[in-house]
């Protein structure tokens, strides 16, 4: 391999993690080294993406490379180490290399500064940075802060701040300081150092965009938005993801429009908050057009273009085009396969989300809590309650702690096979509370089944939970009203269409939604 392939091969692996694909450059230098091909320049920049993933098989694999080919006393490459271990979690072995490291450069003692912190570890982190403060530079008081924000400390955070040499505090300090406050929805106090900043360019405003966005504060987001005299892609990209975030997805469409109507070219954020807009809204017709968009522009089909892409054409009711999606993703990431058994079983194909779960795990992809949840769903669209039964049991043994979903799925998938006792038992002793639609689903089945005696006593359940919304009560009421009205207890049905009376309640209206086009 000559210069000219080696850095070209460089550039594409750079790219990849720039956009936010590490595993797609991982994937092509596992490509490369199956033709033995090895060149040391690549090193820092695969041991990047693996602390990015993270994965620490293959960065244990390059560190065995890195000696095997003699470049493991490189500063850049123990420092890339030192990063890798750090953020797969291996502190110790982190601490190792940084410790045997004959030649440290302030690089150095920043990844190992921040290593710790990532991982905790404070104490060691405080003494380090003590040692290297006299000599350190902007980076190694960000990544003080950046942990202390990343623990919840933004006191501590802050007061590093104001330590901070006037000469290193530049728009990239500020700007950690103001994320810090924002990732632990600390608004008011995102708010007054921001308008503090001296120089805010495009991230700073971004950032408070989003912060108002994270806490729900939708109008506030768009006042900062306004604000912005110039406006690039990165202020745009805040607004429509917020917009999609908040359920307002006829907002981030618009907000696209105008995007575009500006002259502003998409990127893979971009399209992605704008699927996610049209799978909410059901906006077919957009979502094709924005597929369109990726392939005409070259938009690389990273995992959450990708992921995107099968959920909008999923929940817009195209089957064939998820599926194409899928089959065109060379490398599925969890999200990846999440999105298409989800898709197949909401569709009805649950016999087949079911073989794709199986596929899943004999790929050695690790499913975590949604995977479960889609294949518990899959399991209640076709009815398998055996295998249902099964795959919550497998929970435990993958270390995956089911939450009120995965319990509201077994709940229902039991009511609906006729279970009633069984599903009522699971209900009375499910070590997290049971919500509306768990209780909901189980009265549903005391309906399909006629069992009025069972639906009395999770109405008892009901009306002590506390948490039922009134709407919600007014459901459940008509519901078991009507199921006492088909069982032919006439009295009881009267009475309690009496009680909802006194009440004043009454069956929410349904609502339905038609795009014209």
């Amino acid at each position: 391999m000559n210069f000219q392939d080696q850095f070209h091969i460089s550039n594409l692996i750079r790219n990849h993690i720039s956009k936010g694909s590490p595993r797609q450059a991982l994937l092509l230098y596992k490509g490369i080294h199956r033709k033995g091909v090895f060149f040391s320049g690549w090193v820092p920049l695969l041991l990047k993406a693996c602390a990015c993933v993270p994965s620490i098989v293959l960065g244990k694999l390059l560190h065995s490379e890195s000696i095997k080919f003699g470049i493991h006393s490189d500063v850049m490459v123990r420092t890339s180490l030192i990063n890798m271990y750090s953020k797969c979690g291996r502190i110790v072995s982190a601490c190792k290399v940084f410790d045997e490291m004959p030649e440290r450069n302030v690089a150095t003692w920043n990844a190992m500064i921040g290593g710790y912190m990532w991982n905790d570890d404070t104490f060691s982190a405080t003494r380090l940075f003590g040692e290297i403060m006299g000599s350190g530079n902007e980076v190694t008081w960000i990544e003080m802060m950046k942990g202390y924000g990343k623990r919840k400390e933004t006191d501590k955070a802050r007061d590093l701040f104001e330590r901070m040499p006037l000469e290193l505090k530049s728009v990239k300090a500020w700007a950690v300081m103001l994320g810090g406050y924002v990732s632990n929805r600390e608004t008011e106090a995102a708010r007054m150092f921001f308008e503090e900043i001296p120089e805010k360019n495009s991230f700073v405003w971004s950032l408070m965009i989003s912060g108002y966005f994270r806490v729900g504060d939708v109008d506030e987001a768009i006042g900062v938005f306004n604000r912005v005299k110039v406006r690039d892609l990165v202020i745009w990209n805040s607004l429509i993801t917020g917009y999609t975030q908040n359920g307002y997805a006829d907002g981030a469409i618009d907000a696209f429009r105008k995007m575009q109507g500006e002259g502003f070219e998409p990127d893979a954020v971009t399209v992605s908050s704008v699927l996610s807009a049209c799978a909410q809204s059901g906006r077919l017709d957009v979502g094709r057009e924005v597929h369109s968009l990726i392939n005409f522009k070259g938009i690389e089909l990273n995992e959450f273009v990708s992921n995107a892409l099968i959920d909008m054409y999923a929940k817009c009711g195209d089957l064939e085009n998820a599926t194409s999606v899928f089959e065109s993703v060379s490398l599925r990431s969890v999200a990846c396969w999440n999105s298409m058994i989800s898709c197949l079983a909401i569709h009805g194909k649950g016999r087949e989300a079911l073989e794709m779960f199986r596929t899943m795990e004999r790929l050695d992809a690790k499913p975590d809590e949604i995977t479960f949840l889609a294949a518990l769903t899959a399991c209640v669209h076709g009815g398998f309650l055996v295998e249902g039964l099964k795959i919550f049991l497998e929970m435990k043994n993958k270390d995956v702690k089911p939450n009120v979903k995965h319990f509201g799925c077994l709940i229902h998938l039991l009511g609906l096979s006729g279970k009633l006792k069984e599903a009522y038992g699971l209900v009375r002793e499910m070590p997290v509370k049971p919500n509306d639609t768990v209780l909901g689903s189980l009265l549903g089945a005391c309906k399909v089944h006629m069992d009025t005696e069972m639906a009395e006593q999770v109405m008892k359940i009901i009306e002590t939970a506390g948490s039922i919304t009134k709407g919600d009560s007014e459901n459940h009421l008509v519901l078991i009203s009507n199921l006492y009205a088909h069982a032919e207890k006439w009295q009881t049905a009267e009475t309690l269409r009496v009680e909802m009376e006194k009440r004043g309640l009454q069956k929410s209206t349904g609502l339905s939604s038609l795009v014209l086009t």
